[in-house]
C-alpha cells in the first residue's frame, strides 16, 4: 500500500515542481538593498541564500513576529541550485538548467536582500563588513554560506576537468555535472575510476551514487560484467576512507554490493594528482603513492570552508562555524548560529540534515530574542538517498554516532538498507518537488513533515 502511494505521489511531483517554480518567479521578488542605504540595522542577518539560508529565513518570517526588512539575507550568488539533483544530471535523468532558479526570485519580498559578499565578521561589535567595505548591524546572526569545492588540492585537475573533451568530470559542480553522462555514454571499453576524498565533503554518498548509475548503464549496454575478466569495462572505486560508508549498517550492504558486482575497491587511496590518463593516489602512514591509468575518471573533489568564515573569530580549527552540536548556537558568541555545510555540526552534510537542523535553530533563536536559553536539540539526523541502479535507492537515514534513524522502518518495518523502487521515486521526483515548493519557503521539516 505504501509503495503505491509513494509512486502516485512521485509521478505527479515533476509536474507540480514545474508549476511551483513558475509561481515562485511570478509572485514577486525580494527587494535588493543598495549597500549604501543608511538603514542597515536588522534584528536578524542571515549570511547565505542556499538551502539552509532560505529555509531558516522563511521559517523565521512565518513566525509572524517580524516586520519588513527586519530579517536580511546576504549572498552574492545570482542563482540558487538544487545541488542534490546534480547526481541525476550525471546519470542522464535531469537537466541542470531545470534545477536552478534566480536567487532573488526565491526570497520573500519582506526580507532585505543584499546581493553582495561578506568581507569579515565582527562578532564583538554585532556587525559584518560587506566585500565593498560597508557595514551591516544585527541582533542575531545566522551563518550558513555552505562550503565550496576545491579542485586545486589535486594537481593537474583544474586544467584537465575544464577541457570539454577530457574523460574527467564531476557531479560536484554546475559547470561540469552535465559532462558526466556524455562521457559515460562515450566509454565503450577500458578502466573507469570513481574517486572519493578523505575528509569532509557534501553528501558523502554521492561519489558512489554516480558510480552505481554508470555501472548499470554499461551493464545494460553489454559493456560491463563484473564477474568476468573479459568485461570490456572495468570499474574501480578509489576512496580516501577505510570503508564504503560511514555508517556500519549501510557500509556492510554497500561492500556486499561492491563485491557482488565486481567493483575493485581501493580503500585509503586519496587522489592527489591527475597526469594525462594517470590518477595518482596518496596512502596513509607514509606508504608509497599508487598510480592507476584510466579511460574515464569521475572526481569528487575535496571541499573546504569559505575563507571569510575560516579566517574569522567564528570558526574552529578546521574552519567551520563553531557551534554546539545540540542547540546550533555558537560556543562563544551566543547571538550567532549556524547549521548546514558551513557549521561544525558533526553529521553528514546534506539537504536532509538541514530539514532537521533549521527548525531547531529557529526555535532557539526565537527564544534568544526573548532573552531565554535554548531548549530545542538537534540529534544529528541526516539522510543519503543512495542510488544503487536506475530505479532503486538505498535510503540511509541516521543520527549522531552513525546510529540508523529510519523513518519508514519505524512506520512500516521496512529495512531501508534494501534498495527499493519507492525510494528511487522519492529521490528522483518527490524530494526535488518538496524542496522547491515547501522547504525553501520554510514549510518542510523532513521526517517531521510540513511546518505550519
Amino acid at each position: 500500500m505504501y509503495r503505491s502511494q509513494i509512486s502516485r505521489t512521485a509521478c505527479s511531483a515533476g509536474q507540480l515542481l514545474v508549476r511551483s517554480q513558475k509561481a515562485q518567479i511570478l509572485r514577486g521578488m525580494a527587494t535588493v538593498s543598495p549597500v549604501n542605504n543608511i538603514n542597515r540595522n536588522h534584528k536578524i542577518v542571515v549570511v547565505g541564500g542556499g538551502a539552509a539560508g532560505l529555509s531558516v529565513s522563511h521559517q523565521l518570517l512565518r513566525k509572524g513576529q517580524f516586520t519588513a526588512n527586519e530579517i536580511a539575507i546576504v549572498d552574492p550568488a545570482k542563482w540558487h541550485n538544487y545541488q542534490p539533483g546534480w547526481t541525476l544530471v550525471g546519470g542522464g535523468l535531469k537537466t541542470k538548467e531545470n534545477l536552478r532558479e534566480p536567487l532573488e526570485s526565491l526570497i520573500d519580498p519582506k526580507l532585505k536582500f543584499y546581493d553582495i559578499g561578506v568581507g569579515s565578521f565582527a562578532p564583538e561589535d554585532n556587525s559584518i563588513t560587506l566585500s565593498n567595505g560597508d557595514k551591516i548591524n544585527y541582533e542575531q546572526l545566522v551563518v550558513v554560506p555552505g562550503i565550496k569545492v576545491d579542485y586545486g588540492t589535486v594537481k593537474g585537475l583544474p586544467e584537465i576537468i575544464a577541457h570539454p573533451e577530457s574523460p574527467v568530470s564531476s557531479i560536484y559542480d554546475y559547470q561540469f555535472c552535465d559532462k558526466v553522462f556524455p562521457q559515460i555514454q562515450k566509454l565503450k571499453s577500458g578502466t573507469a575510476i570513481f574517486t572519493q576524498p578523505a575528509g569532509v565533503i557534501k553528501c558523502a554518498g554521492a561519489p558512489q551514487k554516480i558510480m552505481w548509475l554508470a555501472l548499470d548503464h554499461w551493464k545494460k549496454a553489454g559493456l560491463y560484467n563484473g564477474k568476468s575478466s573479459e568485461s570490456p569495462i572495468m570499474i574501480t572505486f578509489a576512496t580516501g576512507l577505510p570503508t564504503m560508508f560511514g555508517v556500519p549498517k549501510y557500509s556492510a550492504k554497500l561492500e556486499e554490493m561492491r563485491i557482488e558486482r565486481g567493483v575493485e575497491g581501493l580503500f585509503e587511496h586519496d587522489l592527489v594528482a591527475v597526469d594525462g590518463n594517470k590518477a595518482i593516489f596518496a596512502r596513509p602512514g607514509g606508504k608509497e603513492q599508487v598510480t592507476r591509468q584510466f579511460d574515464f575518471l569521475h572526481v569528487a573533489p575535496k571541499n573546504r570552508p569559505h575563507t571569510f568564515v575560516k579566517e574569522s573569530a567564528l570558526s574552529n580549527e578546521a574552519g567551520y562555524v563553531d557551534v554546539d552540536e545540540g542547540t546550533t548556537r555558537h560556543r562563544k558568541f551566543h547571538n550567532v548560529w549556524s547549521i548546514g555545510d558551513a557549521s561544525s555540526l558533526p553529521t553528514s552534510k546534506t539537504v536532509a540534515a538541514i530539514t532537521s537542523e533549521a527548525p531547531v535553530l529557529v526555535s532557539n533563536l526565537m527564544l534568544a530574542l526573548d532573552g531565554k536559553d535554548p531548549q530545542a536539540l538537534y540529534d544529528g539526523y541526516t539522510s543519503c538517498p543512495l542510488l544503487t541502479e536506475y530505479g532503486k535507492v538505498l535510503l540511509a537515514e541516521f543520527k549522531y554516532g552513525g546510529e540508523p534513524k529510519e523513518t519508514f522502518n519505524s512506520w512500516f518495518g521496512i529495512d531501508q538498507a534494501v534498495p527499493r523502487r519507492a525510494f528511487y521515486h522519492l529521490k528522483k521526483d518527490f524530494f526535488p518537488w518538496v524542496y522547491g515548493k515547501y522547504m525553501l519557503k520554510g514549510r518542510w521539516g523532513g521526517p517531521n513533515g510540513w511546518i505550519n
